[in-house]
Parts: C-alpha cells; sequence; structure tokens
C-alpha cells in the first residue's frame, strides 16, 4: 500500500485534483475520488470536465447507472464502483478503508495538518505502507521530508 501526502499551500482542490485524476488515468488506473460534501464534489466535477483544453476528465458519481465504468468516480463513501485501485480524499479527511486500495492520494490544507499528521504516524504501524509527502514549491509539486 502507498500513500501519498499533498499539503495544498498555494492550490485548492479544485486545481490538484484534475492533475492527480490525469496522472492516475495515464499509468492506466482507474479512480475513486471521495469527498463527504456534495458540493465540493460537484465543483471537483466540473474541474475535471474542463480541466485541459485538449482534452477532459471524464467522471461520474457513486451511486449512478454508469457508475462501473467510469475512469473517474467520484463519491461520499469508499466503494470503488468503478472497479479502481486508486482512491483520492479530496476533503482531507482519512479513512480507514483506504488500507484496500493499492494507492491512497490524500490532498489536504491547513486545517487537516494536524489529522494528516496523525495519520502519518498511525502509518508506521502498517506493514508494507509506503509514505510520500509532497509539497507545493513556486507552483509545482516537490517530494519532501
Amino acid at each position: 500500500m502507498r500513500v501519498d501526502f499533498y499539503q495544498l499551500s498555494q492550490s485548492t482542490p479544485e486545481a490538484v485534483v484534475p492533475l492527480l485524476a490525469r496522472a492516475t488515468l495515464q499509468a492506466g488506473e482507474r479512480l475513486l475520488v471521495v469527498a463527504e460534501d456534495e458540493e465540493l464534489r460537484s465543483a471537483l466535477s466540473d474541474a475535471l470536465w474542463a480541466a485541459y483544453p485538449d482534452a477532459f476528465l471524464a467522471n461520474g458519481d457513486g451511486g449512478s447507472e454508469a457508475a462501473s465504468r467510469q475512469p473517474v468516480l467520484l463519491s461520499g463513501d469508499c466503494e470503488a464502483e468503478n472497479a479502481a485501485q486508486f482512491i483520492l480524499f479530496a476533503d482531507g479527511k482519512w479513512r480507514d478503508e483506504a488500507k484496500s486500495f493499492a494507492r491512497t492520494l490524500l490532498v489536504f490544507g491547513e486545517d487537516r495538518l494536524e489529522d494528516t499528521r496523525g495519520v502519518w504516524r498511525m502509518l508506521d504501524e502498517v506493514e508494507g505502507a509506503e509514505r510520500h509527502f509532497w509539497k507545493q514549491e513556486g507552483g509545482k509539486w516537490r517530494e519532501g521530508p
């Protein structure tokens, strides 16, 4: 299990999720994007559709008729109806269901910093957990300590 932590300092989830979704799809994987807030999920869907002028990132809602066909599925829970092995927590909240996915992307802001530190420490106890921390520097993502 790999967990990538993305600390937002210069961007919003609506700006970062399309970048991570595109990289996931380019790697040949499907993605489950989880956020409790329906308004955030709607904003993320709009951002995915409009992210790139030359292409769009097709997505749909969990629980919909077409959920199983979606390369990017947006949901309020961790059920991967699209058979995704990658899960992205867009609201910065960890869910233990992440342990059943091959890769977890946790996008968080300053308001979730203490909770995220707790997740980092908790993963010390998870056998095989590989952690990576990413931060924004000058508009680019760099892996950091």
